[in-house]
């Protein structure tokens, strides 16, 4: 792992997650000013525009974004916010004219995902198969994790349109259950998704997740034996070393950011087991939201709570 190789002064408030345009533009989501943020390749950050409907507060506000896998013909960039009455998706179309982009009016295409001032989850990704994978918390309602008609404390798979994904394993939007709080989605080379999860002050959870796999929360956390529940592959003793957040995966390594234990965590994979994590960084640039892969390889970490906030860029290993 290499040192940080360069610190974007970017003076961000809170960002949650950051995608890469095709042309290298990165657009990085803001939770409490529902504000998205453009970083041309080489350049300064310029205001792309605020979204509608964002109602922020406590840990809810503008969170995950994913981009098309179609976007050079459908131009759609997808998003999970807080609104005043629940967690939704919507998309929007990033139009682009004489260099500048804009945003179109965004479209929900799902919503009724429980609030709460905590646990909103909000990370999404589209997989290897097309389908768009959404982590969420179960936002306070302890009965919801384990209700797999309910869309709390779940990872969902949609179509691109906001339906349930053909072949889910309970014939709704449901893929998993008993999860606690997921915070990032990423998948191995063999095409296995894993998750980063919170734990509640024991137990953060790296997780590989299969379809219909139950998690546990909130019966257990961790690693138990109980033949019902998946054991996490990964178990943080101590929240105060993890909070894992966003998760990338590259080769046969997991990186992980660590909000309160303020590190970026890297994990090698051994096809379906996981390793002994190493940290870097440890408590030298505050707490690590996002891990995003850059189009030349390397690393985005975006920061938290440094007032104002930044970026780290990691160039690819060597």
């Amino acid at each position: 792992m290499p040192d940080a190789a360069e610190r974007l002064e970017l003076q961000l408030d809170i960002p949650w997650s950051a995608v890469f345009l095709p042309d290298g533009t990165a657009i990085i989501s803001e939770r409490n000013t529902a504000l998205l943020k453009t970083v041309p390749a080489g350049g300064r950050d310029v205001t792309l525009g605020e979204v509608p409907g964002v109602a922020a507060a406590g840990e809810g506000g503008l969170l995950g974004l994913a981009l098309s896998p179609a976007f050079a013909a459908d131009r759609y960039l997808y998003m999970y916010f807080t609104a005043r009455e629940d967690n939704r998706i919507a998309r929007v179309r990033v139009q682009e004219s004489g260099g500048a982009l804009s945003l179109d009016e965004p479209e929900p295409i799902f919503t009724g995902i429980p609030k709460a001032n905590t646990h909103n989850g909000g990370r999404i990704r589209f997989g290897p198969d097309g389908f768009l994978y959404v982590g969420t918390g179960d936002s306070q309602r302890r009965d919801q994790p384990q209700d797999p008609q309910a869309l709390g404390g779940k990872i969902l798979r949609l179509t691109p349109d906001g339906g349930p994904a053909p072949g889910n394993p309970f014939g709704n939007a449901v893929y998993s259950l008993g999860h606690r709080n997921v915070q990032g989605l990423a998948w191995d080379s063999a095409g296995r998704l894993w998750a980063s999860e919170f734990g509640p002050d024991v137990n953060d959870e790296l997780n590989l997740v299969v379809p219909a796999g139950n998690y546990g929360w909130p019966a257990v956390t961790g690693a138990p034996g109980r033949p019902e529940f998946q054991d996490a592959k990964v178990v943080w003793p101590s929240t105060a070393e993890s909070s894992p957040s966003g998760l990338e995966i590259v080769g046969s390594t997991a990186y992980l950011g660590a909000l309160r234990g303020q590190r970026l965590w890297t994990v090698p994979l051994e096809g379906a087991e996981a390793g002994t994590p190493v940290a870097h960084f440890t408590r030298q640039f505050g707490r690590i939201r996002d891990v995003v892969r850059t189009p030349e390889g390397g690393f985005w970490l975006l920061t938290n709570n440094e007032n104002p906030d930044f970026v780290l860029v990691l160039p690819p290993s060597p």
